[in-house]
């Protein structure tokens, strides 16, 4: 077994020399390894790291203390590392960089594979550092070892990951940081994992090393000109098209919904990609999929158009309700800009890799010549007809008592800014967001995370968002079982002076388990909870809370003046308990899978 001993003096004074233009500086040999990892974070723009200390991850977080120059790393504490690694993908999704979480050996490890899994899910660039037990002591049954002869945490996080490794030799470390950061950032975008034995933390740099970082922030892409060309050869020959929007349209809504707006196709989206479009959009026919609407269903269902265009969408069970033959057939065209996706279209005409926001804008301009005036469903009665029919809208304008989740999420849609970033957590949330919040936003604002649907996921996602863009207005829903799984982590809000505004679906119930097993016909059991004030629970932390019980108190909420507290405010809001979540179509696809 290799051994390499900790130098005696770990307090590694960091000195940087000014490095050539364009790159980092030069870490002199009283740097240690750490201080080399944190340079490299600088380098690339990280601002914050979320984690929980502990005695392995210590040296680590010695080298952020070190750190000189302007704008240092700031550490945030979570509460659980599952909630720190939230945290990371809240702030990779507000920044459009790469969030970052640590955590000690042994069970520090290991309660951050959740988060870790959940931005592996759903491709969000993150670098996962994880401490070890120092090498001398593997296998010898050292607290919390986590080595490869111990309870193996780089095993564990080898199916969560794009990058894992143990480095094991002093000189491994600067490659497989550089390794780790250009993976996770690399199309499909997504975790990259570093095990650091404590001791490689504290080990002195062997030479005077110059940061190069400047390259680890290019974009990469790839375009494939020959299946772009075949694309407007089939846009030529169609008349009837339907565009698809998927999750995976970051950058491109407004290229998209121009060349819709062009041809006057008309647009559907997945549950994730109705972020990507103003919901209020004539062309806009609603959510196919998971809680989704019926003038979509109907607009696939007769097989009317030519082509079905899927942009930026994995075709996964939720947005393609229970993958209907309706949308998964031969008139399928698939459109993303990473190629993995495509193994869920075998059936499609024609996949075409692209960048995205290029490609629309180019199809646009090639295919002007064919712009329509009116749209192939111009004369279909469907084409008129609401998003929410005549009954689902009565319920999303009522005043009745117990408050109806339907009122609720239709008043948030009308009442907060289109610049509000709303988080929806996993359960009854996802549905009725999916269906009764309608926003104009096409940003990306709304966020919601269906790839490993984790309870909790919101309330550690919108804390780190809010950490990276303390101005922007920020609300997260959540209910009343990830609450009680997660909520602890509103106290970093707190620490944090950062205004969150928290709602809670108060219904004494995991609403999606107890309204799944009426749906499905399953013995009713294991969905209660305890009947909890949760403004007191927010009290008793310093943290101020409001309890909502009707419309009329909710029309009282100046949301503007929370925004502007030095701290968060949970909103405890008791909704009808009875009311049922629209979503019937997954609990019939759970059925037949049976």
């Amino acid at each position: 077994m290799l051994e390499i001993e900790a130098p005696t003096d770990v307090s590694c004074d960091l000195s940087l020399e000014a490095g050539d233009v364009g790159q980092g500086p030069t870490l002199d040999m009283t740097a240690c390894y750490s201080d080399l990892l944190v340079e490299y974070l600088r380098q690339i723009k990280v601002k914050n790291i979320f984690g929980v200390p502990g005695g392995a991850i210590e040296p680590f977080f010695d080298g952020v203390a070190r750190q000189q120059g302007d704008e240092p790393i700031t550490l945030v504490i979570s509460r659980h590392e599952t909630g720190a690694a939230f945290m990371a993908d809240g702030y990779a999704r507000e920044t459009q960089t790469m969030g970052v979480c640590c955590a000690t050996t042994g069970p520090g490890a290991t309660n951050l594979i959740t988060g870790v899994a959940s931005a592996y899910a759903d491709d969000i660039p993150m670098l996962v550092i994880t401490a070890q037990t120092a090498l001398p002591k593997f296998g010898k049954q050292a607290l919390q070892d986590s080595s490869s002869t111990a309870i193996d945490t780089v095993g564990m996080f080898r199916y969560c990951t794009k990058f894992n490794t143990l480095i094991s030799h002093p000189d491994q470390f600067e490659h497989a940081v550089v390794s780790a950061i250009m993976a996770a950032n690399t199309v499909p975008k997504g975790p990259a994992h570093l095990s650091v034995p404590s001791d490689i933390f504290n080990t002195r740099l062997s030479k005077a090393t110059l940061v190069h970082a400047g390259a680890l922030r290019q974009p990469w892409a790839s375009n494939d000109h020959n299946s772009q060309e075949k694309l407007q050869q089939a846009l030529l020959a169609a008349n009837r098209i339907v565009i698809l929007l998927g999750d995976n349209c970051d950058g491109a809504s407004r290229s998209i919904i121009q060349f819709a707006e062009t041809f006057n196709i008309p647009v559907i989206s997945g549950p994730m990609g109705k972020r990507w479009i103003n919901e209020k959009h004539p062309l806009y026919c609603g959510v196919f999929g998971f809680s989704g609407h019926d003038k979509a269903r109907r607009l696939l269902a007769e097989q009317k158009y030519d082509l079905l265009l899927a942009v930026g969408t994995r075709l996964s069970e939720l947005s393609t309700n229970g993958w209907a033959p309706t949308i998964l057939n031969e008139k399928l065209i698939h459109i993303d800009s990473t190629s993995q996706y495509f193994n869920q279209s075998s059936m499609a005409r024609l996949h075409v890799l692209g960048v995205l926001p290029q490609l629309f804008t180019h199809l646009t301009q090639k295919l002007s010549h064919k712009a329509r005036g009116e749209c192939w469903w111009e004369a279909d009665e469907k084409k008129t007809a609401p998003l929410l029919p005549h009954d689902e809208r009565a319920l999303a304008q009522s005043n009745a008592q117990p408050l109806k989740p339907q009122r609720l999420f239709h008043y948030l849609s009308e009442t907060l800014s289109d610049q509000t970033r709303i988080f929806i957590d996993a359960g009854n949330a996802w549905a009725w967001a999916t269906h009764y919040m309608q926003r104009c936003n096409d940003q990306g604002y709304y966020r919601i995370a269906m790839g490993y649907g984790s309870m909790g996921w919101a309330i550690g996602s919108s804390i780190g968002s809010l950490v990276a863009n303390p101005t922007a207005p920020h609300v997260c829903i959540t209910g009343d079982g990830s609450y009680l799984m997660s909520g602890q982590e509103l106290t970093v809000a707190l620490e944090q002076r950062i205004p969150l505004v928290m709602i809670i679906l108060n219904d004494s119930a995991l609403g999606m388990v107890k309204h799944g097993q009426r749906l499905g016909g399953a013995e009713q059991i294991g969905f209660t909870l305890p009947v909890i004030d949760y403004g007191a629970m927010a009290s008793s932390m310093g943290i101020e809370s409001l309890t909502i019980a009707s419309i009329d108190a909710l029309e009282q909420v100046e949301f503007d003046e929370l925004f502007a507290r030095q701290g968060p405010t949970l909103i405890d809001v008791k909704i009808d308990p009875e009311e049922e979540p629209p979503m019937g179509e997954r609990i019939k696809g759970l059925a037949t899978s049976k």
